[in-house]
C-alpha cells in the first residue's frame, strides 16, 4: 500500500490531469502504450516539480490484455488478473451518473505518486463494479479500449462526467482541467452545466451555458495526427446511453453536426490547446482549421527511463541530474571507456533477459537494432525487411534485431505483422539472429531503450504525433535511426545525434505509401555509414551516444515539458 501524500491535498487549487489510461507501474495494467506511459511520466515529474495536480483515469481491472505468442507468431490475448487493494486505497467517496437511465455508482481508488523532492500527486482510479450496478454498469471499467462503441462511451461518461462530481465530492478546487486527448472531453458538459447562467438572465437560450466560462478552465491535447483515431458517436447513441446533458442543438454547435466528435469538443472548450511535438501542431492545425493549436513537445520521465548503469554513471559525474536533466549538457566530461562499460552492461541486462525468455543467444560485440512498439500497419516494422536478401547481404553477420510489441485484439493486419516477422525471423536465423519478446511493458521497455545500440523507427509520415520511446533511448545513449516525424524531426542532427530514414518531412497531410525510398535510404545508411562506424570507429560512435545525451536527453524530458505546461496553459 502506498502512503498517504504528507500534505493537505484539497488546501489549495489544483490542476486535474484527465487521461483515459495511466501508466504509472507495471504492476498497474492500466495502460496499453505511449499515451498512458506519457501520463505516468507526466505525473512523475509533477510530483518532482511539487506542481498543484491531481489525476483523473479509468481503473480497468480486467487490464487491457498480457499476449501470448506461440511459435508462428500468432497472437491470443488473456485478461489480466490483478487487485487494486495491493497497492491502491479505495476512498468513501461515491457519485453517480446516468447510463442508459440509470443511476450507476462510482467509487475510485487513491494511488499517490510521491517523489524525493517531497512533492506528491494522487491520482484516483474511477470503478463501476459495485454492488448495486447492474451486471453490465459493473464491467464498465473492466477493460481498456475494449468493447464496441457504446462500451467507449459509457466508459468516457464515467471518466469525463463521473470525474469531474468525483473530484467535487473529495473537496477539490480546481483550477484547470487537462484533457489528455479526447475520452475525457465530456467532463466540458458537466462543467457547462455547473457553470449555467440563470434562464433569465439571457435572451437567448444557448447563453444559457456559459462556453467561455469553461474554456478559461480547460486545457485540451490532441495526440492523434490520423483523422480515424479521434473518438466519434452517432447522435442515435449519444441519446440512448447519455441523454440530453446539455440540449442537443447546443452539442451539435460544440461537437460536430453529424455526430459527436470528442477531439472537437475539447477544441470548442479550451482555452489553450496544443499537439505534442512542432510537427503535430503543424498537421492539426491543418486537420482542424480555425482553432489556435500551439505545440509543446513530449518528453519522458528523466530517472523513471533511465537503466542502472547509467544512473550510477550519471551519479558519479553529474549528480543532481535525476531532477536537473539540463546537466546533462556536461556529458562530455564522462570518459569514453565509462559511457561504453554503462552500456555494455545495459546491453547484457537485455541479453539474459531475451536468453531467459526465447532462448535465443545473441552476442553483445554485434550491432544491435531495437524496435519496440504498438504492432501496427503504419509503423512500418517489416520496412528493414523490404529486400531481405538486401539487408542478408549487408549484415554479414554484423546484425541482430530485437523487436516487441502487442497488436490491438482487432487489428487483424497488425497480428499478420507480427507473423510475418516471425516467419523472416526463423528463415534466416542462421544468419541475422531476430528475438520478439511477447507481452511488451514499461520493464520490457527500459531493457530495450538502453540495451539495444541502435532505436530504430519507421512510420508512414506524418502519422507520429511525437514518439516517445526515442527520447528514452538517448537517456541511455542510444542513438536514433528513423523517419523525420514527431520529436524527431527536432532532436534529429544527421550524423551527430542520430540518422534520418527517407526525406526531409514536409508533408502535413497523410502520404503516399514511400516504402521503396524509405527502405533504399535505410539500406545504404546502414551499409555505408552505421554498420562500419560501429565496427571500426569505437570512438566517433561514443562521441554520438554522448550527443544524444547531451542534445537529446536535455531537452527532451517532461521536466522541460511540465514547465512549459505550467507557463502556457496553467497560469493564463
Amino acid at each position: 500500500m502506498n502512503n498517504a501524500c504528507p500534505i493537505e491535498l484539497t488546501k489549495e487549487p489544483k490542476i486535474a490531469y484527465f487521461s483515459m489510461e495511466i501508466g504509472i507501474r507495471n504492476d498497474i495494467p492500466t495502460y496499453s502504450g505511449g499515451l498512458g506511459v506519457l501520463a505516468g511520466d507526466t505525473i512523475r515529474t509533477s510530483a518532482d516539480l511539487k506542481l498543484p495536480m491531481v489525476a483523473v483515469t479509468i481503473l480497468t481491472k480486467k487490464g487491457y490484455f498480457i499476449q501470448e505468442l506461440d511459435e508462428h507468431g500468432k497472437q491470443t490475448e488473456y485478461p489480466v488478473s490483478w487487485d487494486p487493494c495491493r497497492s491502491m486505497t479505495l476512498l468513501p467517496a461515491r457519485i453517480t451518473v446516468q447510463i442508459e437511465g440509470r443511476d450507476v455508482l462510482v467509487q475510485a481508488w487513491e494511488y499517490n505518486v510521491e517523489s524525493l523532492t517531497g512533492g506528491c500527486v494522487p491520482i484516483f482510479f474511477l470503478d463501476t463494479d459495485i454492488e448495486g450496478n447492474a451486471p453490465e454498469d459493473r464491467e464498465i471499467t473492466h477493460y481498456l479500449y475494449g468493447g464496441d462503441l457504446a462500451y467507449r462511451l459509457k466508459q468516457e461518461i464515467v471518466l469525463g462526467i463521473g470525474g469531474v462530481r468525483m473530484l467535487h465530492e473529495i473537496g477539490f478546487e480546481i483550477k484547470k482541467y487537462h484533457m489528455n486527448e479526447g475520452h475525457s472531453s465530456l467532463l466540458t458538459l458537466e462543467l457547462l452545466n455547473r457553470f449555467k447562467r440563470p434562464i433569465e438572465d439571457v435572451w437567448d437560450e444557448k447563453l444559457v451555458w456559459d462556453v467561455d466560462k469553461v474554456k478559461s478552465l480547460c486545457v485540451f491535447t490532441t495526440h492523434t495526427p490520423i483523422d480515424a483515431g479521434h473518438d466519434r458517436f452517432p447522435y442515435a447513441l449519444v441519446i440512448k446511453i447519455m441523454g440530453e446533458q446539455i440540449p442537443l442543438n447546443v452539442l451539435k454547435e460544440l461537437g460536430g453536426k453529424e455526430d459527436l466528435n470528442m477531439t472537437r469538443l475539447g477544441l470548442n472548450l479550451s482555452e489553450f490547446i496544443n499537439g505534442v511535438a512542432k510537427k503535430h501542431g503543424e498537421v492539426s492545425r491543418n486537420m482542424f482549421p480555425g482553432y489556435e493549436i500551439s505545440a509543446i513537445t513530449n518528453g519522458v520521465h528523466t530517472f523513471t527511463w533511465t537503466c542502472d548503469s547509467f544512473k550510477n554513471l550519471f551519479d558519479k559525474h553529474l549528480p543532481g541530474w535525476a531532477n536537473e536533466p539540463e546537466l546533462f549538457v556536461r556529458v562530455g566530461r564522462i570518459p569514453d571507456y565509462e559511457i561504453w562499460n554503462a552500456h555494455m552492461e545495459a546491453k547484457k541486462v537485455l541479453f539474459d533477459y531475451v536468453k531467459k525468455t526465447t532462448q535465443i543467444v545473441m552476442n553483445p560485440d554485434i550491432l544491435t537494432i531495437g524496435f519496440a512498439r504498438r504492432a501496427t500497419a503504419y509503423k512500418r516494422a517489416d520496412l528493414i525487411f523490404s529486400d531481405i536478401e538486401r539487408l542478408e547481404r549487408i549484415s554479414e553477420g554484423k546484425l541482430q534485431i530485437i523487436y516487441a510489441g502487442k497488436a490491438h485484439p482487432k487489428d487483424d493486419l497488425g497480428k499478420k505483422l507480427i507473423e510475418k516477422i516471425f516467419s523472416i525471423k526463423e528463415k534466416f536465423k542462421d544468419k541475422i539472429a531476430m528475438a520478439y519478446l511477447k507481452n511488451y511493458d514499461m520493464d520490457i521497455a527500459l531493457k530495450m531503450v538502453s540495451g539495444v545500440d541502435i532505436w530504430l523507427n519507421t512510420p508512414l509520415r506524418p502519422r507520429e504525433a511525437s514518439g516517445t520511446s526515442g527520447m528514452k533511448a538517448t537517456h541511455n545513449g542510444v542513438m536514433n535511426f528513423s523517419v523525420l516525424d514527431g520529436w524527431w524531426i527536432e532532436g534529429h542532427i544527421e550524423g551527430f545525434t542520430g540518422w534520418s530514414i527517407g526525406p526531409s518531412p514536409t508533408e502535413t497531410t497523410l502520404t503516399d505509401n514511400m516504402d521503396t525510398r524509405d527502405a533504399d535510404d535505410l539500406y545504404n545508411k546502414l551499409e555505408n555509414i552505421i554498420i562500419p562506424m560501429f565496427y571500426k570507429e569505437r570512438h566517433t560512435w561514443i562521441r554520438m551516444m554522448q550527443n544524444a545525451i547531451g542534445k537529446n536527453a536535455y531537452y527532451f524530458n517532461c521536466h522541460r515539458m511540465m514547465r512549459r505546461y505550467v507557463t502556457e496553459a496553467y497560469i493564463r
